[in-house]
């Protein structure tokens, strides 16, 4: 396995939406559990990259070695959080390392809303 490629600014995507956060260790084969910000996380099971910043980074922008990119291999639905696995993230220690991290997808990752609903992240900046 291939570990995570550390994120540039030009890899981090400009319509990254943090979605949610990693909890810690799932097992002991590598998966780790996602604490999803949408009851409903189709953003996080379509989305085949996720981003990753530390839970501290208080960055708008990252610039920063600290940043992550995380490959998805696999992603299930468990109780009210999501599991998932990821390239180079092979045993619990490593997927314990990413306990707190903040999760971010590219925002062309959410299902199309239906007509006349929209997604909170569309409406941050507009005049009401």
């Amino acid at each position: 396995m291939q570990p995570p490629v550390a994120a540039t600014p030009a890899a981090w995507p400009a319509d990254a939406v943090e979605v949610g956060r990693i909890g810690g260790a799932w097992g002991v084969k590598g998966w780790f559990k996602v604490q999803p910000f949408a009851t409903d996380p189709q953003a996080l099971f379509n989305a085949r990259r996720w981003y990753l910043r530390p839970a501290d980074d208080a960055v708008t922008r990252p610039d920063a070695a600290s940043h992550r990119v995380l490959d998805i291999v696999e992603t299930r639905d468990h109780a009210a959080s999501v599991v998932a696995t990821a390239q180079g993230i092979g045993d619990r220690t490593a997927a314990q390392n990413l306990y707190g991290a903040r999760v971010f997808v590219p925002r062309a990752s959410f299902p199309k809303p239906s007509i006349d609903e929209y997604y909170w992240v569309d409406l941050i900046g507009l005049d009401v």
